[in-house]
Parts: structure tokens; sequence; C-alpha cells
């Protein structure tokens, strides 16, 4: 669709007027009124329904209304495991949806195969169809799926059709370097000390029984 700007006049205000692009317009509408077509295959649908729930009011973002009729829906939710007998299953209701439509991975199975290396199991949902968004995650919190919807939103508010993968909150590597460098300061006697202090101990309970051993005798 090519891209045009229009000027409207505000009401109430003969001077006032805002100018945007008519794209800019439907992405924010459409980043606002998506209609989720859940695909739910393995363990990780019990956390997509917890985030369904109302405890975490997924309304909020514009994404809570499920559509079970692909020629209803814009966005799939590929949840869990996918096997080689399942993709052309969920190849045909990828076709089967309405443009514009966006796919996102929950989970690590959908996103990579997960821990299943076998030729059974799809290794990621992408071998099969384009995918916006990758959760990882065996299951993913809430808040890690929050995040990948933010992260499409912003993507459908953009135009970008560029995968993207739903980074930590917290970089793990950097707690791992902290705890090796650690223990590399640590004096190296420290150890052997108390190796050797339990050692010694062991050695005086064991001259210990074997003294009240001869007296019995």
């Amino acid at each position: 669709m090519a891209e045009s700007t229009r000027t409207v006049t505000l009401e109430g205000s003969e001077a006032g007027f805002a100018t945007t692009k008519f794209d800019a317009l439907l992405n924010w509408a459409r980043k606002y009124s998506l209609f989720q077509y859940p695909f739910v295959t393995a363990c990780c649908g019990m956390e997509f329904m917890a985030v369904a729930s109302p405890r975490f009011d997924l309304a909020r973002f514009g994404a809570e209304a499920p559509r079970f009729s692909p020629r209803q829906a814009d966005l799939l939710w590929v949840v869990g495991t996918i096997s080689q007998r399942q993709a052309p299953a969920l190849r045909r209701i990828y076709e089967q949806m309405m443009d514009p439509k966006w796919v996102l991975a929950f989970g690590t199975c959908a996103s990579c195969g997960g821990f299943y290396d076998n030729y059974t199991t799809v290794p990621g949902i992408d071998k099969i169809i384009p995918t916006d968004v990758y959760v990882p995650g065996c299951p993913p919190r809430p808040e890690a799926v929050f995040d990948g919807l933010l992260l499409l939103q912003d993507k459908i508010a953009r135009g970008d059709r560029t995968p993207a993968i739903v980074k930590p909150r917290t970089d793990p590597v950097g707690e791992l370097v902290q705890l090796r460098r650690a223990a590399e300061e640590a004096p190296d006697s420290a150890p052997d000390s108390a190796m050797a202090k339990r050692l010694a101990q062991k050695g005086e309970k064991a001259a210990h029984d074997l003294g009240h051993t001869e007296d019995a005798k």
C-alpha cells in the first residue's frame, strides 16, 4: 500500500491540525486489535492458559479475543511442540489466515524444537511458516510472553517484518562471570585446610573408637 499524508482539521479549532501517514494510522489500529488463533499442542498450553486468565489481563493489550477459525484471526500463537505430522495442518491454517498476519512462537519447542532432537519433531516452526517473534522458555513465564507481545506490537506499528527474539530481562552470563571470578579470587589453601581439618577429626574419632574396642576386649 502506497504511503500517503493527510491533513485533518480538528473540530472546535480552526487553526488546529494534525498530520499523519495513512499506513501509520492503520498499523496503530492493527496493533491494538489482534485476533489470536491458539495452536496449542503440548505442555506450554498450561502457561498459555495462565497468560489468558484474568490475573494477567491480556485485554490490556487488545489481544485477548481468541478466534478458532483461521479466516477470522490475524495472530497465530504456536504453543508447544510441532511434529512432522502436524506440520501440514499448521501450514494449512497459516495459509487460511487473512492478511496481514503474524506468527508468535511460544516456548522453546516451537522456536527451535527444544530437547526433541529427533526425526519426528520439527526443529522450529520457521521451517514451515514465517515467524515474527520467538519467546524462549520451557515454559516461558507470563512476563516473557507479554514482552513478546509488546515486541510484536512495536514491530506492527513500525511495519517491520524482521524476526525478533525476546531477550531475558537479566543477563545470566554476568552472574556466571561474577561467580567464576569470586571462585578464582578465593585462596587455594582454604579448601585444603578445611579438608585436612575434616580428615583430622575423622582420624581422632577412629582412634577413639579403636581404644574403646581394645578396652572392651
